[in-house]
C-alpha cells in the first residue's frame, strides 16, 4: 500500500558543479557522500583552516581553494555554504550575482540576521536555498506524500518526544553560544512542522540547560499554536543519560483518518545512529514502510538536487527558499522570546 510513496527527490539532468565554502565535519559525513551518490561534480572548497581543506580536498579528490575570493570567482555553479551562520552573509555578498547557492541552517544566529541573508539575496539576485534537509530525509518525503495523498485525513495531533544522551562535548564551539537547543537542533523539528501544518499564529516555550552541561540550552518544551483544529507539542530533553532502553526520538502524527510513527535513528546512539523508521496506520493495523536510506546522507543529496533542478529550469518552485525559510527563523525567534518571558502566574489565595 505504501510501496509508492516518494522517497527521494529526482535527480538533476544536467547539475552544475559545486563550489564549497566549509571543510568541517558536516562536509566530511554528510555533504561530500551525499553528492558522491547523485554522481554530482564537486569543483572544489574553501576552508579558513586551508591545511583542513587541503586535507579534505586531496582526501575526496577535488581542489582546495585557497582564498574566499577565489572560490567565489566560479560562474555556472552552485554553491554551498558549509559555514557558521555569522558567516553566511560576508559569503553571499561576494558570489557573482544571479548564483545558485544552498545555506547551511541556521539562516543567520538570529531573525536579525536571517533578515540581513534575506535582502543579501534579494540584492543580488540569488536562487537560494536553506539546507533544511530533514524536510527531504526519505521518511519525511514518504510522510508529507502520504498526507498530501490523503491517508491520514486532516492532521489535529503532532508530538515530538525525544529523550536521550546528545555527546555534546563533541562540539567544544556550542559552549560559549548563547542560543543552542531551538537554533542548532530544535530548528529542523520546527521547520518540517511548518512543512506539514503551515505557519503557527504563536508558539509557547521554554528551552534551558543542565547541570551536567555546559551547553547553554539542552532541554525544551514548546507548543506551537494552531487553533483548536491541531495540538501540536514537542518535549526535547537531550540529558536522558541512563541507558538506551527509555530513550527516544520520535514523531506520532495522528489525523482524522490514520497515524504515522517515526523514530530519527540517527539523534540515538550519535553519531553511529540507528535506523530511521517510518510506521503508518490507516485503520487495518501498523504498517512499516520499507525505507530506501536515511536522514544523513540522503537528505543531502534529496535537498541538493531539488535546488539543482529549479537552477536547470527542471522545475520552478523552490523549497525552503530564502523567503520561506526566513519564516522558520521567525518561530526559533518567537520560542526564544517566549522562553524568556514570565509564564502565566498562578493566583496564591483566593480574592
Amino acid at each position: 500500500m505504501f510501496e509508492d510513496l516518494q522517497q527521494h527527490w529526482p535527480r538533476a539532468t544536467n547539475p552544475k558543479p559545486i563550489v564549497i565554502f566549509g571543510a568541517g565535519s558536516i562536509v566530511t559525513d554528510a555533504h561530500l557522500p551525499a553528492y558522491a551518490n547523485a554522481a554530482y561534480t564537486v569543483a572544489g572548497l574553501y576552508d579558513p583552516d586551508l591545511d583542513k581543506a587541503r586535507a579534505v580536498a586531496q582526501m575526496h579528490g577535488i581542489e582546495a581553494f585557497s582564498s574566499p575570493e577565489e572560490a567565489a570567482s566560479h560562474v555556472d555553479v552552485v554553491f554551498d555554504l558549509a559555514t557558521p551562520p555569522d558567516a553566511h552573509a560576508g559569503i553571499l555578498s561576494m558570489l557573482p550575482q544571479g548564483s545558485a547557492v544552498l545555506i547551511q541552517k541556521p539562516m543567520g544566529s538570529d531573525l536579525a540576521g536571517a533578515t540581513r541573508i534575506l535582502k543579501t539575496c534579494r540584492e543580488r539576485n540569488l536562487l537560494a536555498a536553506v539546507n533544511f534537509q530533514l524536510r527531504f530525509a526519505p521518511m519525511m518525503l514518504a510522510l508529507q506524500d502520504a498526507v498530501n495523498k490523503g491517508l491520514l485525513g486532516d492532521i489535529v495531533d503532532f508530538d515530538a518526544w525525544l529523550a536521550l544522551d546528545t555527546p555534546w562535548g563533541l562540539w567544544k564551539f556550542l559552549e560559549p553560544l548563547p542560543r543552542v537547543e531551538i537554533s542548532l537542533h530544535s530548528i529542523h523539528y520546527l521547520d518540517f512542522i511548518r512543512a506539514l501544518l503551515g505557519n503557527p499564529s504563536g508558539v509557547h516555550a521554554r528551552s534551558m540547560g543542565h547541570p551536567s552541561s555546559r551547553i547553554a540550552q539542552t532541554r525544551t518544551a514548546a507548543i506551537l499554536d494552531y487553533g483548536d483544529g491541531i495540538r501540536c507539542a514537542l518535549s526535547i530533553n537531550h540529558n536522558h543519560a541512563f541507558g538506551r532502553k527509555h530513550q527516544a526520538c520520535e514523531f506520532r502524527i495522528c489525523g482524522t483518518k490514520g497515524a504515522a510513527y517515526l523514530q530519527l535513528g540517527v539523534n540515538l546512539d550519535y553519531p553511529k545512529g540507528e535506523p530511521d523508521i517510518l510506521e503508518i496506520n490507516t485503520g487495518e493495523g501498523w504498517q512499516r514502510v520499507a525505507l530506501d536510506g536515511s536522514w544523513f546522507p540522503d537528505a543531502f543529496t534529496s535537498r541538493m538536487s531539488q535546488l539543482q533542478r529549479v537552477a536547470a529550469g527542471e522545475e520552478t518552485s523552490l523549497v525552503s527558499g530564502v523567503e520561506d525559510a526566513w519564516h522558520t527563523m521567525a518561530l526559533v525567534e518567537a520560542a526564544y522570546d517566549s522562553s524568556a518571558a514570565p509564564a502565566t502566574p498562578i493566583a496564591r489565595k483566593p480574592q
